[in-house]
């Protein structure tokens, strides 16, 4: 029987990506760097989970101009990446509040009424967690936090996707076994950090993901609101609709 629902964030509950590149940028041109990320670039950057690591990996692959103001000596870098991605946070936030993304099509419905049929809702995202308040306050009010039992984010964990560490700690707080849940996702590195918790996955791509492959993913679909397919033509609701979808396909892993 499927108890919860278990949601990353940035690709999945929003098309968030473009505001971290662009609160990236703008953090690189407060900070005196020449640096910037644009889409083909950043998509590539993308197959390293978590913005400070991002960064870090860009630093050492990528031979971007290096000024005389970034250190060298290892604890010092640390400190350094730690506090501009400190301040690109910032930035992101202050976008997201402003309004600067919503949620994509087909998850306020799922939320709200899988809510009101008694699933368990959880988070597990590399992202930090006020990265995740915002976004849900900004599109789900002021008392959408309370909508989610669990919330787990990058900066909770040791090791951030593709490990397994950010869906293990929201199966434990949850207090389930994995086969009570799905995990929503959009990226490759997201399917195999769920499928490694034992997770059932099913994938909503996203912009920066539609070209990737997901072997063993319950179901690959645009968008949640697809996932309804015409269950919504007779009267339905779509967030009825698009739960009884996740339903069959979660028992349909129950049998195999």
């Amino acid at each position: 029987m499927l108890e919860a629902l278990i949601f990353d964030v940035d690709g999945t509950l929003s098309e968030t990506e473009e505001t971290h590149r662009a609160a990236f940028n703008q953090a690189f041109d407060e900070t005196g760097l020449d640096w910037n990320w644009d889409q083909p670039l950043y998509k590539r950057l993308l197959d390293v989970t978590g913005g400070k690591e991002r960064i870090r990996h860009y630093l050492a692959d990528f031979n971007p101009s290096r000024p005389e103001f970034i250190p060298s000596q290892e604890a010092a870098l640390t400190d350094w990446i730690k506090a501009l991605h400190v301040r690109k946070t910032g930035i992101y936030n202050a976008m997201i509040d402003a309004g600067a993304a919503g949620l994509r099509p087909g998850v306020e419905d799922l939320i709200r009424h899988a809510g009101s049929e008694g699933i368990r809702l959880a988070i597990a995202t590399t992202t930090s967690l006020p990265n995740v308040e915002s976004l849900i306050r900004s599109t789900l009010g002021e008392n959408g936090l309370a909508l989610f039992e669990v919330i787990a984010a990058g900066d909770m964990v040791k090791a951030k996707k593709p490990a397994p560490d950010v869906f293990n700690l929201a199966l434990e707080r949850l207090n389930l076994p994995p086969e009570r849940c799905v995990a929503l996702e959009d990226s490759v590195n997201g399917l195999r950090s769920a499928k490694a918790a034992a997770l059932a996955v099913v994938v909503t791509t996203s912009i920066y993901t539609s070209d990737q492959s997901f072997p063993g993913a319950l179901e690959i679909v645009e968008d949640l609101a697809a996932l309804a397919g015409g269950d919504v033509s007779g009267g339905t609701a779509p967030g009825a609709a698009i739960l009884t979808a996740l339903r069959r396909l979660h028992s349909e892993t129950a049998n195999v």
